[in-house]
């Protein structure tokens, strides 16, 4: 069966809402949850559904997450598993970047065309959820659908940032609407709750059903909407909605979590609810792993700290008299004594510093990489590598919602220190 199934994953665009976190990497590539990237999360779904032949497609800033990939995901050559980059390159025929989500894989379709597969999966690679697509793939086999789109209920505040979907009682999807922003375009996509009670699901104040970003389409029908003229730049946009008609859509209803972290508000929220006492997404479970990279760091080393709801990654050192509250804290996260960390997400450092680039950073008034002495950093992410000195506070003392300096971004009321910035002693943000 999982010679059956090609998956193929969107890298997404410029990453514009997430910066400066995507300011010198690709969405996919950003870390989460501690010692993850958002990247393993679309390809352990796949490992865990037994679909291990996965094409990545990537455009922007993509280095990182080339790397990733590389140290990440090895198969034993006798499965014929792969996890491949398809990086945007110039052709003969084509010499402009993608240009949407259909275009992307209309770009690199040979590659398809050269594979046995039977249907392609098509995921996004900045989402936070956990599926078993073998589920997804049994509804589409028993529908005989030409494309099964998975989707998910959703209240009417969340409907003007997602596509919308309406179906009949076969399951059969009849309409379809990209990101609703009036009544009139959003009500006739209102579904009966019998409808959903009959799959297993209570609606709850959930009438409309969201598409997720998940299709599965039988390998012929994509080669036919592809090549339709006028040709199309998206598969939200233009092509469910002009396919509904005259092809077997199917959706396929899910009702676990699911999160799109494409804002720094949504990635900051989606980080610290994994501290929660009952998290609604967690790594390691029975269903199925989240895998990443083996990193061979050693066991973190806490003295005398304070942790209260705190997920503390590898290799971390946090001093005497700290306090860590509701925060996620990367891998080798360097905390001095007596700070506070409240409402953090601490990305963490690529390597450490030995005792002589210590003793520069001082010479030349820098601070360490990690966070200094006595400092305060409340509702805040700071990105990997940054320099947070002694006495510090990131509090938004001036409660903006928006705003940016020389080593800072504030979105949504989130403080944001971007990759290797320096914040030097004393400062206050």
């Amino acid at each position: 069966m999982h010679r059956e199934v090609l998956s193929v994953i969107l890298g997404g665009g410029r990453g514009t809402r997430l910066y400066p976190l995507t300011m010198l990497r690709s969405k996919p590539a950003v870390p989460i949850g501690g010692k993850y990237r958002l990247i393993d999360i679309p390809i352990s779904n796949c490992i865990n559904s037994d679909f291990n032949r996965i094409y990545v497609l990537t455009q922007f800033l993509s280095v990182s997450l080339h790397r990733h990939i590389s140290n990440t995901y090895k198969f034993d050559p006798f499965s014929k598993g792969f996890v491949e980059i398809l990086a945007a390159q110039q052709t003969n025929d084509r010499s402009d970047w993608y240009q949407g989500t259909a275009d992307a894989v209309r770009q690199n379709i040979r590659y398809v065309h050269e594979d046995p597969c039977r249907d392609v999966l098509i995921l996004s690679g900045d989402q936070l959820y956990r599926m078993d697509y073998q589920q997804l793939l049994q509804t589409h086999r028993e529908t005989n659908a030409d494309v099964t789109i998975a989707a998910m209920p959703v209240r009417q505040e969340q409907t003007s940032q997602l596509g919308l979907l309406a179906a009949d009682e076969s399951g059969r999807v009849t309409g379809f609407v990209e990101k609703p922003q009036t009544p009139v375009e959003r009500e006739p996509m209102r579904m009966n709750e019998e409808w959903m009670k009959k799959r297993g699901v209570s609606a709850g104040g959930r009438p409309y059903l969201a598409n997720m970003g998940i299709y599965l389409f039988q390998r012929d029908t994509l080669f036919q909407v592809l090549n339709e003229p006028p040709l199309a730049t998206d598969f939200g946009k233009e092509i469910f909605p002009r396919s509904v008609s005259h092809r077997r859509v199917f959706t396929h209803l899910f009702d676990g979590y699911w999160e799109d972290v494409g804002t720094v508000k949504s990635y900051h929220e989606a980080n610290l609810a994994l501290t929660g006492d009952e998290p609604p997404f967690v790594f390691h479970a029975p269903e199925g792993v989240i895998f990443t990279r083996m990193r061979y760091l050693p066991a973190s080393r806490i003295t005398q700290a304070t942790l209260d709801h705190a997920l503390i990654s590898d290799g971390c050192v946090i001093g005497a008299g700290t306090k860590i509250t509701h925060s996620v804290i990367g891998v080798r996260t360097h905390i001095g004594r007596n700070a506070l960390v409240k409402n953090c997400v601490v990305i963490g450092a690529d390597g450490y510093e030995s005792a002589h680039e210590r003793s520069e950073n001082q010479r030349r008034g820098l601070p360490n990489i990690g966070i200094g002495d006595n400092a305060v950093i409340e509702n805040a992410i700071l990105d990997k590598d940054a320099r947070v000195g002694a006495g510090v506070r990131l509090c938004n003392v001036e409660k903006l919602k928006n705003g940016e300096g020389p080593n800072f971004v504030i979105r949504d009321g989130v403080i944001v220190i971007p990759r290797s910035a320096v914040v030097l002693d004393g400062t206050v943000i």
